[in-house]
């Protein structure tokens, strides 16, 4: 059996953490699909939010970005970001040119998928929505905050997170969870790319429904701030079952964990960190991960 061309392997999140987790998965090409999370209101991806509307493209450029394997003029202009005092100053072309690109086209799916080609990307890059919508957080005290920025910054812990407004899955999103043999929740921000397309009830019961496929959690190397610096793992993955209708995570991957989990979930501690910086993930070492967990499953 060819793991790369016979299983199918769906990953979730959105930001440095999926496209290190996409480019790890990039020898399975089409049959390897990320789910990226549209809520960024932060940086060049907010300014182009506040003033044109639509799906923020951010962490979308960024998992291109990493799949890139051909370096040409296409790629230097999708990745080049304006420098200098005026409104352009700190905006990344590729988020201009896919915000172009989804006025010209029918969907934003459309319009990924002219830049892949362009690009020669082959992994399949769906957004986990193709309609605007913004994170919004209910902390202990009561208070609500929308906006991924403001969840960050929030001195309170977490009760829950929303979608404000409600959306629609991509439909191309749910199939690839239906179909998938593996899914693969992080590395990343947890509470602003793992959670958000989870947080759609349509993907979390695809995951839920798809009893073949061995989900996976793949734990970061370093500790984050604000509230989800706050959350313990047992936390972590108690909010990931919720979302997908209590469906078990399978297997936690990670550098060192806390003991508590050990009784509650199969956790596989191995080294992941690129030697020289430790708090990135190694791409090779990612792949060998999940490549021994799908050929556990067969």
């Amino acid at each position: 059996m060819n793991i790369y061309t016979d299983k199918k392997v769906v990953a979730v999140g959105g930001g440095h953490g999926l496209g290190r987790m996409l480019a790890a998965l990039r020898d399975f090409g089409s049959n390897a699909t990320g789910i990226v999370a549209t809520t960024d209101n932060g940086g060049s991806t907010g300014r182009i939010r506040h003033c044109q509307g639509g799906i923020a493209w951010g962490d979308t450029r960024n998992c291109i970005n990493q799949l890139i394997t051909e370096p040409s003029i296409s790629s230097m202009m999708f990745e080049y970001r304006f420098k200098g005092t005026g409104e352009l100053d700190g905006h990344n072309l590729g988020n201009l040119m896919l915000t172009a690109l989804d006025n010209l086209s029918v969907r934003p799916l459309d319009a990924i998928n002219l830049i892949r080609n362009m690009l020669k990307v082959d992994v399949n890059i769906l957004p986990m929505s193709e309609h605007p919508s913004d994170l919004s957080a209910l902390s202990v005290d009561g208070k609500w905050v929308t906006g991924e920025t403001n969840v960050d910054e929030m001195k309170a812990d977490l009760r829950r997170l929303d979608l404000s407004p409600e959306v629609p899955a991509t439909k191309e999103a749910i199939t690839a969870l239906a179909e998938a043999d593996a899914i693969i929740l992080g590395p990343g921000s947890f509470l602003t790319s793992i959670m958000p397309p989870l947080l759609l009830p349509e993907l979390g019961k695809a995951i839920a429904a798809n009893t073949k496929a061995k989900v996976i959690f793949v734990a970061n190397l370093s500790p984050e701030y604000g509230p989800a610096g706050r959350m313990t793992m047992a936390q972590k993955l108690e909010w990931c079952e919720r979302a997908c209708q209590g469906r078990k995570i399978d297997v936690v991957l990670a550098e060192k964990t806390e003991q508590d989990i050990l009784s509650q979930w199969n956790v596989v501690t191995e080294s992941l960190a690129s030697s020289n910086r430790d708090w990135r993930h190694d791409r090779n070492k990612l792949k060998l991960a999940i490549e021994n967990q799908l050929q556990l499953s067969i």
